[in-house]
Protein backbone atom coordinates (compact mmCIF):
# COMPACT_ATOMS: atom_id res chain seq x y z
CA UNK A 1 0.00 0.00 0.00
CA UNK A 2 1.22 3.89 -1.04
CA UNK A 3 2.61 5.94 2.33
CA UNK A 4 0.91 8.49 -0.03
CA UNK A 5 -2.68 10.02 0.68
CA UNK A 6 -2.61 11.74 -2.22
CA UNK A 7 -0.52 10.83 -5.52
CA UNK A 8 -1.33 12.21 -8.99
CA UNK A 9 0.52 11.20 -12.16
CA UNK A 10 0.91 13.40 -15.43
CA UNK A 11 -2.40 15.13 -14.29
CA UNK A 12 -3.82 17.79 -16.97
CA UNK A 13 -6.16 19.81 -17.24
CA UNK A 14 -6.90 21.41 -20.60
CA UNK A 15 -9.51 24.29 -21.57
CA UNK A 16 -9.53 24.42 -25.18
CA UNK A 17 -6.15 25.19 -26.36
CA UNK A 18 -5.15 26.28 -22.82
CA UNK A 19 -3.44 23.53 -20.23
CA UNK A 20 -4.64 24.87 -16.47
CA UNK A 21 -2.62 21.90 -15.19
CA UNK A 22 -0.06 20.17 -16.31
CA UNK A 23 2.33 17.11 -15.94
CA UNK A 24 1.31 17.89 -12.20
CA UNK A 25 2.74 14.98 -10.20
CA UNK A 26 1.66 15.67 -6.59
CA UNK A 27 2.82 13.67 -3.37
CA UNK A 28 0.95 14.34 -0.29
CA UNK A 29 2.03 11.54 2.86
CA UNK A 30 -0.35 10.98 5.82
CA UNK A 31 0.17 13.21 8.63
CA UNK A 32 1.38 15.91 6.50
CA UNK A 33 0.52 19.77 6.64
CA UNK A 34 0.80 20.04 2.96
CA UNK A 35 1.42 23.85 1.67
CA UNK A 36 0.15 24.02 -1.82
CA UNK A 37 1.42 27.27 -3.72
CA UNK A 38 1.43 29.50 -6.28
CA UNK A 39 0.55 32.28 -7.77
CA UNK A 40 -3.55 33.16 -8.49
CA UNK A 41 -4.25 31.60 -11.64
CA UNK A 42 -1.54 28.93 -11.26
CA UNK A 43 -3.41 25.72 -10.94
CA UNK A 44 -3.99 25.48 -7.64
CA UNK A 45 -8.23 25.90 -7.57
CA UNK A 46 -8.52 23.78 -10.36
CA UNK A 47 -6.32 20.71 -9.14
CA UNK A 48 -8.63 21.04 -5.93
CA UNK A 49 -11.37 20.65 -7.99
CA UNK A 50 -10.15 17.63 -9.97
CA UNK A 51 -8.90 16.03 -6.22
CA UNK A 52 -12.58 16.24 -5.28
CA UNK A 53 -14.22 15.00 -8.29
CA UNK A 54 -15.72 18.45 -8.89
CA UNK A 55 -13.99 18.27 -12.56
CA UNK A 56 -12.31 15.57 -14.46
CA UNK A 57 -8.98 15.56 -15.56
CA UNK A 58 -8.35 15.80 -18.82
CA UNK A 59 -5.42 13.35 -18.64
CA UNK A 60 -3.45 11.83 -15.78
CA UNK A 61 -4.31 9.53 -12.84
CA UNK A 62 -5.53 10.54 -9.16
CA UNK A 63 -5.33 8.30 -6.30
CA UNK A 64 -6.53 9.25 -2.99
CA UNK A 65 -6.52 6.68 -0.07
CA UNK A 66 -4.33 4.55 -2.69
CA UNK A 67 -7.99 4.08 -4.90
CA UNK A 68 -8.48 5.66 -8.06
CA UNK A 69 -10.77 8.72 -7.92
CA UNK A 70 -12.58 7.50 -11.02
CA UNK A 71 -13.39 4.18 -9.77
CA UNK A 72 -14.16 5.03 -6.16
CA UNK A 73 -15.41 8.77 -5.77
CA UNK A 74 -17.87 8.08 -3.41
CA UNK A 75 -16.08 5.84 -1.47
CA UNK A 76 -12.88 8.37 -1.29
CA UNK A 77 -15.27 11.31 -0.90
CA UNK A 78 -16.65 9.72 2.65
CA UNK A 79 -13.04 10.06 4.14
CA UNK A 80 -12.59 13.74 2.59
CA UNK A 81 -13.67 17.05 4.34
CA UNK A 82 -13.24 20.80 2.19
CA UNK A 83 -13.17 24.00 1.90
CA UNK A 84 -13.30 25.56 -1.59
CA UNK A 85 -12.99 29.12 -1.79
CA UNK A 86 -15.76 30.84 0.51
CA UNK A 87 -18.08 28.81 2.94
CA UNK A 88 -21.37 28.50 1.92
CA UNK A 89 -23.75 29.35 4.94
CA UNK A 90 -27.66 30.02 5.87
CA UNK A 91 -27.04 33.79 7.54
CA UNK A 92 -30.52 33.61 9.05
CA UNK A 93 -29.54 30.63 10.73
CA UNK A 94 -27.12 29.84 13.98
CA UNK A 95 -24.18 27.76 13.91
CA UNK A 96 -25.71 24.84 15.11
CA UNK A 97 -28.70 25.26 12.73
CA UNK A 98 -26.22 25.54 9.78
CA UNK A 99 -24.31 21.93 10.88
CA UNK A 100 -27.78 20.57 11.78
CA UNK A 101 -28.99 20.51 7.95
CA UNK A 102 -25.48 18.68 7.11
CA UNK A 103 -25.74 16.52 9.74
CA UNK A 104 -28.58 15.08 8.67
CA UNK A 105 -27.28 14.83 5.10
CA UNK A 106 -23.91 13.14 6.69
CA UNK A 107 -25.85 10.65 8.95
CA UNK A 108 -23.49 11.71 11.84
CA UNK A 109 -24.73 11.68 15.55
CA UNK A 110 -25.78 15.19 16.76
CA UNK A 111 -22.64 15.27 19.28
CA UNK A 112 -20.69 15.73 16.68
CA UNK A 113 -21.51 19.36 16.35
CA UNK A 114 -20.64 20.35 19.52
CA UNK A 115 -17.57 18.71 18.96
CA UNK A 116 -16.40 20.55 16.11
CA UNK A 117 -17.40 23.86 17.07
CA UNK A 118 -15.15 23.00 19.82
CA UNK A 119 -12.02 22.51 17.89
CA UNK A 120 -12.80 25.57 15.53
CA UNK A 121 -13.46 27.56 18.95
CA UNK A 122 -17.13 28.55 17.81
CA UNK A 123 -18.89 27.38 21.08
CA UNK A 124 -19.39 30.76 22.59
CA UNK A 125 -21.02 31.49 19.58
CA UNK A 126 -23.13 28.55 18.14
CA UNK A 127 -26.56 30.19 18.97
CA UNK A 128 -25.65 33.89 17.08
CA UNK A 129 -26.59 34.23 13.76
CA UNK A 130 -24.12 33.55 10.95
CA UNK A 131 -24.74 36.82 9.44
CA UNK A 132 -23.20 38.55 11.92
CA UNK A 133 -19.93 36.46 12.54
CA UNK A 134 -17.03 38.22 11.20
CA UNK A 135 -15.13 36.88 8.18
CA UNK A 136 -12.97 34.71 10.12
CA UNK A 137 -15.60 32.96 12.23
CA UNK A 138 -17.13 32.18 9.00
CA UNK A 139 -14.29 30.57 7.97
CA UNK A 140 -14.04 28.51 11.00
CA UNK A 141 -17.99 27.87 10.46
CA UNK A 142 -16.90 26.42 7.32
CA UNK A 143 -13.86 24.34 8.65
CA UNK A 144 -16.53 22.90 11.33
CA UNK A 145 -18.74 21.74 8.51
CA UNK A 146 -15.49 20.42 6.47
CA UNK A 147 -14.78 18.23 9.74
CA UNK A 148 -18.36 17.10 10.86
CA UNK A 149 -17.93 14.31 8.82
CA UNK A 150 -15.05 12.61 11.01
CA UNK A 151 -12.57 13.25 7.64
CA UNK A 152 -9.00 11.57 7.28
CA UNK A 153 -8.36 14.74 4.99
CA UNK A 154 -8.82 17.96 4.91
CA UNK A 155 -8.65 20.33 1.89
CA UNK A 156 -8.80 23.92 2.17
CA UNK A 157 -8.46 26.39 -0.88
CA UNK A 158 -7.09 29.75 0.62
CA UNK A 159 -8.82 29.33 3.95
CA UNK A 160 -7.10 33.06 4.47
CA UNK A 161 -8.07 34.85 1.69
CA UNK A 162 -9.61 38.39 3.10
CA UNK A 163 -8.65 37.77 6.60
CA UNK A 164 -7.13 40.50 9.03
CA UNK A 165 -4.06 39.41 11.04
CA UNK A 166 -6.06 37.98 14.03
CA UNK A 167 -8.04 36.04 11.64
CA UNK A 168 -5.27 34.40 9.60
CA UNK A 169 -3.28 33.62 13.24
CA UNK A 170 -6.41 31.45 14.11
CA UNK A 171 -7.07 29.85 11.14
CA UNK A 172 -3.29 29.14 10.92
CA UNK A 173 -3.27 27.48 14.55
CA UNK A 174 -6.48 25.79 13.71
CA UNK A 175 -5.02 24.27 10.84
CA UNK A 176 -1.52 22.97 12.51
CA UNK A 177 -3.54 21.03 15.41
CA UNK A 178 -5.34 18.83 12.70
CA UNK A 179 -2.45 16.32 12.38
CA UNK A 180 -1.60 15.86 15.91
CA UNK A 181 -4.81 16.21 17.80
CA UNK A 182 -7.20 14.97 14.95
CA UNK A 183 -4.71 12.71 12.92
CA UNK A 184 -5.64 14.31 10.00
CA UNK A 185 -3.79 15.06 6.75
CA UNK A 186 -4.38 18.58 5.17
CA UNK A 187 -3.79 20.20 1.91
CA UNK A 188 -3.83 23.62 2.29
CA UNK A 189 -3.35 25.95 -0.67
CA UNK A 190 -2.01 29.60 -0.45
CA UNK A 191 -0.37 32.49 -2.82
CA UNK A 192 1.28 33.25 0.59
CA UNK A 193 4.59 31.45 1.47
CA UNK A 194 5.39 33.55 4.28
CA UNK A 195 1.81 32.02 5.91
CA UNK A 196 2.21 28.59 4.81
CA UNK A 197 5.91 28.41 6.20
CA UNK A 198 4.41 28.61 9.70
CA UNK A 199 2.23 25.71 9.86
CA UNK A 200 3.13 23.42 6.78
CA UNK A 201 5.53 20.38 7.19
CA UNK A 202 5.87 20.05 3.07
CA UNK A 203 5.07 22.37 0.42
CA UNK A 204 4.55 22.00 -3.60
CA UNK A 205 4.95 25.08 -5.72
CA UNK A 206 2.82 25.55 -9.09
CA UNK A 207 3.37 27.94 -11.83
CA UNK A 208 1.24 27.81 -14.72
CA UNK A 209 -0.23 25.05 -14.09
CA UNK A 210 3.30 22.87 -13.25
CA UNK A 211 4.82 21.80 -10.35
CA UNK A 212 8.92 23.52 -10.01
CA UNK A 213 9.43 22.55 -6.56
CA UNK A 214 7.70 19.77 -3.99
CA UNK A 215 10.02 19.10 -1.02
CA UNK A 216 9.87 19.73 2.83
CA UNK A 217 10.22 23.05 4.86
CA UNK A 218 13.42 21.51 6.72
CA UNK A 219 15.10 20.88 3.37
CA UNK A 220 14.10 24.24 1.21
CA UNK A 221 15.55 25.78 4.21
CA UNK A 222 18.97 23.80 3.76
CA UNK A 223 18.87 25.40 0.06
CA UNK A 224 18.81 28.37 1.30
CA UNK A 225 22.34 30.38 1.08
CA UNK A 226 23.55 32.78 3.21
CA UNK A 227 26.40 35.91 2.52
CA UNK A 228 28.54 37.61 4.41
CA UNK A 229 28.78 40.88 4.29
CA UNK A 230 31.64 43.29 5.97
CA UNK A 231 31.10 47.00 5.81
CA UNK A 232 35.10 48.90 5.74
CA UNK A 233 36.78 51.85 5.55
CA UNK A 234 38.31 51.41 2.33
CA UNK A 235 36.61 49.21 0.64
CA UNK A 236 38.82 48.76 -2.46
CA UNK A 237 41.63 48.21 -0.93
CA UNK A 238 40.22 45.87 1.50
CA UNK A 239 39.25 43.48 -1.42
CA UNK A 240 42.72 43.11 -2.59
CA UNK A 241 43.25 41.70 0.66
CA UNK A 242 40.27 39.50 1.05
CA UNK A 243 41.66 38.01 -2.30
CA UNK A 244 45.08 37.54 -0.89
CA UNK A 245 42.98 35.27 1.80
CA UNK A 246 41.27 33.49 -0.66
CA UNK A 247 38.47 35.10 -0.05
CA UNK A 248 36.21 36.34 -3.29
CA UNK A 249 33.42 38.54 -3.17
CA UNK A 250 32.05 41.48 -4.80
CA UNK A 251 31.87 45.11 -3.88
CA UNK A 252 28.77 46.99 -2.48
CA UNK A 253 29.32 50.49 -2.03
CA UNK A 254 31.02 50.78 1.11
CA UNK A 255 30.54 46.93 1.83
CA UNK A 256 32.48 44.01 0.50
CA UNK A 257 29.68 41.05 -0.15
CA UNK A 258 31.10 37.59 0.54
CA UNK A 259 29.47 33.94 -0.21
CA UNK A 260 29.03 32.10 2.82
CA UNK A 261 32.74 31.96 5.51
CA UNK A 262 32.73 30.18 8.97
CA UNK A 263 33.79 31.29 12.08
CA UNK A 264 37.29 30.90 11.84
CA UNK A 265 37.30 32.39 7.97
CA UNK A 266 35.45 35.10 8.92
CA UNK A 267 37.84 36.08 12.18
CA UNK A 268 41.00 35.69 10.07
CA UNK A 269 39.66 38.07 7.80
CA UNK A 270 38.48 40.91 10.14
CA UNK A 271 42.18 40.51 11.98
CA UNK A 272 43.86 40.64 9.04
CA UNK A 273 41.93 44.33 7.84
CA UNK A 274 42.70 45.49 11.72
CA UNK A 275 45.99 44.65 10.97
CA UNK A 276 46.60 46.87 7.79
CA UNK A 277 44.45 49.90 9.37
CA UNK A 278 41.40 49.00 7.98
CA UNK A 279 37.97 50.38 9.83
CA UNK A 280 35.94 47.12 10.43
CA UNK A 281 32.65 49.02 11.03
CA UNK A 282 29.73 45.61 10.58
CA UNK A 283 30.13 42.29 9.85
CA UNK A 284 26.70 40.74 9.10
CA UNK A 285 25.23 37.55 7.88
CA UNK A 286 22.49 37.27 4.86
CA UNK A 287 20.62 34.57 4.55
CA UNK A 288 18.90 33.93 1.52
CA UNK A 289 14.31 33.72 3.10
CA UNK A 290 12.25 30.98 1.69
CA UNK A 291 10.44 33.86 0.34
CA UNK A 292 13.32 34.84 -2.03
CA UNK A 293 13.48 31.39 -3.03
CA UNK A 294 9.78 31.09 -3.57
CA UNK A 295 10.01 34.42 -5.73
CA UNK A 296 12.76 33.07 -7.89
CA UNK A 297 11.20 29.73 -8.53
CA UNK A 298 7.84 31.95 -9.64
CA UNK A 299 9.60 34.23 -11.37
CA UNK A 300 12.11 32.28 -13.29
CA UNK A 301 10.03 29.33 -13.64
CA UNK A 302 13.22 27.33 -12.96
CA UNK A 303 12.89 23.86 -11.22
CA UNK A 304 14.68 23.44 -7.86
Amino acid sequence: MSENIIQTANLWKTYRDRAAVRELDLHIKKGDIYGFLGPNGAGKTTTIRMLLGLIKPTKGVIRIFDKDIRKDRMDILRRVGSLVEYPSYYGHLNAVENLETLRRILNVPKSRIAEVLSIVDLTRDAKRSVKGYSLGMKQRLGIASALLGQPELLILDEPTNGLDPAGIQEIRELIKRMPLEHGITVLVSSHLLSEVEQMASRVGIIREGKMVLQDTIANLHSQTGSSIRLTVSEPEEAMKLAREQGQFGQREGAALSFPYMDNSAIALLVRRLVEQDHAVYRVEEHRQSLEDLFMRVIGEGATV
